[in-house]
Order: structure tokens, then sequence, then C-alpha cells
């Protein structure tokens, strides 16, 4: 009963320790705001800037996972090129190996001292609504550390260093053997692809080592296998996006195989250089358990920086070879997809995202959907200058098509930034989702207006009366202004709302205004003289109408993009 009652304690804290460095790096990541993505987009200009650019991030938010999520996400949205974003995760291989320096830490140093004063200061600074992150932080983190403590406890209460089936089980495998290293590799990216915690097999694999029941040539092995199993994270995350992002993920597990296949060419006088880094002799069996529980953790902290440092200083010059090779590996979808409603940027899967990357996707998509609603208006105007019944049936169809595509993407949207916004938020990313949601609801209706514009014209088609050519020239005058508005809102989206004009869209939305009155006096005067019959003044006068809501419904989207309000508005 006492073996089971530790075997609960083991999974209990690896839990904890999940537990711990997701809520530590996500506090991490809060904090660090818009920061993370500004500095992965503008410190990658050369494969040596982006490697460290990619250490730096995931040392400071403690998961490689996120990191490569993180740079899967900005290839997908177009921030990151896939050259960029595979020197971001070979440095992202290297920020995480600080993770088992942290656990060799926690295997040999006693922080019970140190965890229960920082779950009492995270408390305090939970509840003060200023500084709420650093607690969430210093929760994470002592959550981490306490389920060290929780392992190295259970491993000393199962003593396994005594127990002759484990020790029999692990000294019927030939250490000296490629092919039990192989096996345990693969045992161990087995494993890491179910748990989705490199961390917590990292932990595992420091547990049995430091009890000297686990040779460390397997244990090493292990920690080789854990680099490839966490790659699993990010290829996961990339299922549903574009291509580009599906070879950056894919990009990660070659990487990580390739140095695996090379440290295995040379496996004993890499692993043995490495102890002697430590002064450890692997063949040295004098040694106490309480020297072996010190050092192990150590020896496999050391293996996997000098693995993942060596492995990236290696391959960071072969980085074209590798882009061609993912290349190659997944090729593009060859369907012209521009007429079928899919999302581009926003996917199904939601490993590893926060709230952060989530308000990243989901506005690309916004400026997905704002370049479309422009096209859409494009072919209105050209719907005015069709005669051919057939080209005209075409089109006017095609426009039925996207205002349909229009409706269903503001309602995807809608639903992905609902399921976003259930996440713990913080002030600035609640705006920004409620500001998206006007400005998805804002451009449905751009849509509508195009396809009452389309319908108006389709009405005149079908009778026998047409426009003069006056009513022509005045309505694509109209069509300009109201073109000219759609593109600085496009501007707007595609840019930084710091470097945008804003009154530049109210001036033009004033000259609508003031066109569209002109022209409805214009209007009555020009039916009074009979220029044209009272039914074509309608229509004439419908379409103005609607280029004038439209150009309403896009200064709407540019006041919830720029968190303003027009006065008098």
């Amino acid at each position: 009963m006492s073996i089971w009652i530790i075997t609960l304690k083991i999974i209990g804290s690896l839990a904890l320790l999940i537990y711990g460095m997701k809520v530590m790096s996500e506090a991490l990541q809060k904090m660090a705001g818009s920061q993370l993505r500004h500095i992965l987009a503008t410190m990658t200009k050369n494969r040596f800037t982006g490697m460290l650019t990619g250490m730096f991030v995931t040392c400071s938010v403690q998961s490689s996972s996120a990191t490569t999520v993180m740079t899967v996400s900005f290839v997908n949205a177009g921030l990151l090129t896939l050259a960029q974003a595979i020197s971001v995760i070979m440095g992202a291989n290297i920020g995480t190996t600080l993770t088992a320096w942290i656990m060799s830490l926690g295997f040999n140093v006693d922080l019970t001292m140190v965890v229960f004063p920082a779950f009492f200061l995270g408390i305090i600074l939970i509840y003060s609504r200023r500084h709420r992150y650093i607690g969430d932080f210093l929760f994470g983190i002592a959550f981490l550390f306490f389920s060290l403590v929780l392992l190295s406890s259970a491993g000393k209460a199962l003593d396994l260093e005594h127990n002759p089936d484990v020790i029999g089980f692990f000294t019927s495998f030939d250490i000296h053997s490629h092919f039990t290293i192989i096996i345990f590799l693969l045992i161990g990216t087995l494993i890491t692809c179910v748990v989705q915690s490199s961390a917590a097999v990292m932990a595992i694999t420091i547990l049995l080592c430091s009890t000297g029941v686990l040779p460390i040539y397997l244990g090493i092995a292990l920690v080789m296998g854990e680099n490839i199993g966490t790659t699993a994270t990010a290829n996961l995350a990339a299922l549903g996006a574009n291509a580009q992002a599906r070879r950056a993920a894919m990009a990660h597990l070659v990487f990580n195989v390739i140095g695996v296949i090379w440290v295995l060419c040379l496996f004993f006088p890499f692993v043995d250089m490495v102890c002697s880094f430590v002064h450890y002799n692997p063949d040295d069996h004098s040694l106490t358990a309480q020297q072996l529980a010190t050092r192990l953790p150590v020896v496999l902290a050391a293996f996997h920086t000098c693995f993942n440092v060596t492995n990236t200083f290696v391959l960071i010059w072969f980085i074209p070879q590798i882009e061609r090779l993912v290349c190659w590996i997944i090729k593009p979808k060859t369907v012209d997809d521009e007429e079928e409603f899919r999302l581009k940027y926003i996917g199904g899967n939601t490993i590893m995202k926060t709230p952060e990357l989530s308000v990243l996707e989901a506005q690309k998509e916004i400026q997905s959907f704002a370049e479309r609603i422009q096209r859409m208006f494009g072919m209105v105007r050209e719907l005015t200058v069709i005669t051919d019944g057939a080209k005209f049936s075409k089109l006017f169809s095609r426009i039925e098509k996207y205002e349909s595509i229009s409706d269903n993407m503001e309602i995807e949207i809608a639903k992905y930034l609902d399921s976003v916004s259930d996440a713990h938020l913080s002030d600035d990313t609640k705006a920004k989702i409620r500001a998206m949601m006007r400005e998805i609801s804002e451009l449905e209706s751009i849509g509508d207006s195009c396809y009452n514009i389309a319908r108006t014209i389709n009405r005149k088609m079908s009778g026998k009366e047409d426009f003069t050519e006056k009513q022509y020239e005045h309505m694509h005058q109209m069509f300009e202004l109201t073109d000219d508005s759609l593109t600085q809102m496009n501007t707007l989206l595609l840019g930084r709302k710091d470097n945008f004009d804003v009154n530049r869209s109210f001036n033009i939305e004033n000259e609508i205004n003031n066109y569209r009155n002109q022209l409805r006096s214009q209007n009555i005067n020009d039916v009074n003289n009979h220029e044209y019959t009272y039914a074509m003044g309608t229509l004439y006068m419908d379409i103005i109408s609607e280029c004038e809501k439209l150009g309403d419904y896009v200064v709407n989207v540019v006041e919830a993009r720029m968190g303003t309000r027009q006065k008098g508005a």
C-alpha cells in the first residue's frame, strides 16, 4: 500500500510541476505583453540575432514549447519568414536548458524555506490588482520548486537503490550497446509526446538517475528522446495553419532529429566529455548514494546544455538547407481558395496558445477580412460598367458569395474571440477583444452595404431604363471617395495605429457626407426637370446613400481600432 501512496505522490508531484510551469510561463508572457511579439518580429534580422532572440524569449517565459508555438503562429501570420523562424527555434532549444538547471538545483538544495514564503507573498500580490501577474509568477515558480521537493522526497521513500527487482531490470540492459541507447531514446520520445511536457519527463529522469538505479548513459538517452518528443507540441499546434507555419514546426523536428543522429554517432565519447566537465566518472562505482544524488542531476543538465548549444552552433550554418528540406517535405496546397470560406490564421488547435497569441491571430484574420471586403467593393464598382448579361450575372453571383463569406467570417471570428475571452485576461487584452468584436461587426455591415449596392444595380439591369451619363459620373466619384476610405481603413489595420493619421479618415467621411447631401438636392431638381424618371432617381440615390452608410461603417472600424470616437459623432 505504501508503494501505491508514493506512486500517487509522484504522479501528483508531476501534475504540480506541469501546472507550475504553465502558470509561471503564462504569467511571464502576460507581464511581457506585446513586447514579446515586437521582439520576435524586429530582432530576427539575421540567423544569429534570431537565435539570440529565441534564447532570450525562452529564458524569459521558461518554455521552449511556448516560444516555438509563438514562432509558428508568427510565421502563420506572416510576421516572420521561415528562415527567421528556424533561427528562433534553434535559440529556443538553448534557452530551454535553463529549466534543466533549475530542476537540478531543486534536487540538490532543500527549497522548502523559499517555497512557502513565495506562496504567501504570491497570494498577497494576486489580490493586489496592480501586481497580480508577479503574484501568478511567484505561485508558478513556488509550485515548480515544491513539486521538485516532493519528487525528491518520494524518490528517497521508494528506496529504489535497495530494490533488487528494479536494479535487476536496469542492469539487464547493456549500457554500452547503441541498440539499448536507441531503445531508451524512443521511450523518452514516446513518453514526452504523450505527457506533452519535456520538463515532467526530465524530472522523472533526474529522479531515477539520482537514486542510482538508472545508469547515466540511459538517462541521457531519455533526455535526447525528450528533445524529439517536445517538438510534437508545435507540430500539433500547426495542424490547422498554413504551409509556412507547418514547415516551421517541421523544422523544429528536423533540427532535433539531425542533432540526435550525430550525437548517437559520437555518443559515448561525447557523454564522457560532458561528464569530465562536471568531474564525474560513469565507471566509478565507489560514489555514495548522497554523492550520486548531488552529481547526476548536474550531469543531465550539463549534457542537455552541451547537446543543444553544440547542435545549434553546428546547424545554424545550414539554415538554408534545412529550409529547403522542410519545403520539400511539406508541399503547399495548390487549390485556389480565394472564393471559398476559410479562415487563414485562426486554427481549431489551441495547444499552448496564450491570449496575446490568440489576439494577434484574430487581428491578422480581421486584416484578411477587411482586404476581402475591399475586393468585394471593387467588384461592385466593376458591376456598374458591365453591359453583357452573362458577365453581369457571373460577377453578381461572386458578390453574393462574398456576402455569404463575410457573414461566416464575422460569426467564426466572434466565436474565436468569445472562446479567448474565457481565459484569465489582462485589462489591455480585454479592451482589444472588445474593439475587435466591434470591428468585425462593422466589417460585416460594410459587406452588407456592398451587396445592397449590387442588388440595386441588378434591379436597374433588370429594367428597361439606364442611368444618365451624369449619374454615372457622380456615382463613380462617390465610389472613388468610398474606396479611399476603405484604403485608409486597411492601411490602419495592416500597420501600427501610432503611425496613422486618423483625421484623414474623418475628412474623407465628411467629404462623402457633403457629396451625398449635394447629390440629394441635385437629384430632386433633376427629377423635377425631367432629366430622368423618379424611379431611376430613387435607384440612383439608393446607391449614393448606401455608399454614405458604408463610409460610416468604415469610420466605426477606424474608431474601434484607434480606441477613439469622432468629435460630434
